[in-house]
């Protein structure tokens, strides 16, 4: 699929999916889209960023995402997350807010949070491309399919895991998770969504992000380390293009 590029923890288990008509038919799509001459984001090297850069293994928080940034240089494979050097979208700079409410830590001056994703943190979009300036367009091309194969691998690990869920989009996606409240392991926050439409909600002082710490801390997990580098690049080593 394109030049696929993921963790091999990811790649095996996944193999069934890629190998599976509707992917076959979404491949074939996106090739279409292009020989149209349509700009396609985030670019195919990182449609698969956010399980590259997370292996199953380490996977502590799950952080679900609708589609990606359909702007110039923003999205590059990870849901909220923009590349450095772009405007913190609005949602981030909410997130954000959040964060300083929550555990005191001082917004980032920019909104690449490769940072979490290095630490466990899958940043996972549902729908993993876009067209430019075209919000969706590639919803109900099977990449909702793939992406519920990934949270189901996600479900049975025998370590608990944090889904953040913010939004009602997010919440039916993972409704099939093994929350504690359905007698599960996995602790299940849900929130409006950090949109400046809905922040105000009750995102805004859900005290997620300690809240996530805590439960990881209750059963021997490393917490997050939330606050982000300084300057973006000090995280990755390396800037992704446009």
């Amino acid at each position: 699929m394109g030049d696929v590029k993921l963790h091999p923890s990811w790649l095996a288990p996944l193999q069934g999916e890629f190998d599976a008509p509707y992917m076959a038919a979404l491949r074939d799509y996106l090739v279409a889209e292009k020989a149209a001459g349509k700009r396609i984001f985030p670019p195919s090297r990182n449609w698969f960023r956010a399980l590259d850069l997370t292996p199953l293994e380490d996977v502590r928080v799950v952080i679900l995402g609708q589609d990606p940034y359909h702007g110039e240089g923003q999205a590059h494979g990870l849901c909220f997350s923009v590349q450095p050097g772009v405007r913190t979208p609005p949602s981030l700079v909410n997130i954000y807010k959040e964060l300083r409410s929550d555990l005191g830590i001082e917004p980032a001056r920019h909104g690449f949070l490769e940072h979490w994703a290095k630490q466990g943190v899958l940043l996972l979009n549902a729908v993993l491309t876009v067209e430019m300036a075209k919000a969706g367009a590639h919803q109900g091309r099977g990449w909702e399919r793939f992406t519920d194969a990934v949270i189901r691998l996600v479900n049975p690990k025998p370590e608990p895991v944090v889904f953040l869920l913010w939004g009602s989009h997010a919440q039916k996606k993972a409704a099939f998770v093994d929350s504690i409240e359905r007698g599960g392991r996995h602790l299940v926050l849900k929130a409006p969504h950090p949109s400046p439409l809905s922040a105000y909600a009750g995102f805004f002082g859900s005290g997620h992000f300690s809240k996530a710490n805590a439960f990881l801390a209750q059963h021997g997990q490393k917490p997050i380390d939330w606050a982000l580098p300084t300057h973006p690049l000090d995280s990755s080593g390396e800037k992704t293009e446009a």
